[in-house]
């Protein structure tokens, strides 16, 4: 069964926490809501997420400050942000938005479909990325422990063949993901798509060199 991914939305207004949770709905994942920075924080000591939605005013700890705790922590430096703002300041505000690492600006009110759309392609990304860890980790195993005393080759065998289709049908998701980033998508999502495809081929390479009568396996 595949597990949802999570989604933080971060707003110190209940109502616009509604409209978020009511646009991404359609998406079917599991939103999890913070009503400040400390509470976004609080979150992402426990969890992982695909994306965070994070409002720029907000009293206290402000959407800047809250963005600059998560880039500085290891676990979450890597999520991608987006900066939802109800005032614009021009070119130096978003700059700064940027700057704090957020991987887009939209300022309120925004297109539901547009906030959706985006949303979806960080979460695609996401799935993808925990589908390669988990091929990862079955790779490793073979990798680290070779083959246990015992053990019938043949099984050995199904299990490298099982693993090589399991990584084929990720290959061919990322492939059209990228194909489909490459028409319209913002720079973060084609640059974290491209380095997903690095890792798939890396790990193709490895899982190939398993295979009997390479030569690179151990016997």
């Amino acid at each position: 069964m595949v597990q949802k991914a999570k989604i933080l939305l971060v707003d110190d207004r209940p109502e616009n926490l509604l409209a978020l949770e009511a646009i991404l709905s359609a998406l079917d994942q599991t939103l999890v809501r913070a009503s400040s920075g400390e509470e976004a924080l609080k979150a992402l000591l426990t969890d992982d997420f695909a994306v965070i939605l994070l409002d720029v005013q907000m009293p206290g700890m402000d959407g800047f400050e809250t963005a600059a705790h998560i880039k500085r922590r290891e676990r979450t430096r890597d999520i991608p942000i987006i900066f939802l703002t109800a005032i614009n300041h021009g070119p130096h505000h978003t700059f700064r938005g940027y700057a704090a690492g957020a991987v887009d600006y939209i300022s309120k009110p925004f297109d539901p479909w547009v906030l959706r759309a985006k949303v979806s392609v960080f979460v695609e990304l996401y799935m993808k990325n925990c589908q390669l860890r988990e091929q990862a980790s079955l790779l490793r195993l073979q990798l680290e422990g070779g083959r246990p005393n015992g053990e019938d080759p043949k099984e050995s065998a199904g299990l490298l063949a099982e693993l090589s289709a399991r990584l084929a049908a990720v290959e061919e998701q990322a492939e059209a993901l990228s194909k489909q980033l490459d028409e319209s998508a913002d720079a973060a999502a084609v640059a974290t798509a491209a380095h997903l495809e690095r890792k798939l081929t890396g790990l193709r390479r490895a899982l190939d060199a398993l295979e009997p009568g390479t030569g690179s396996a151990g016997a």
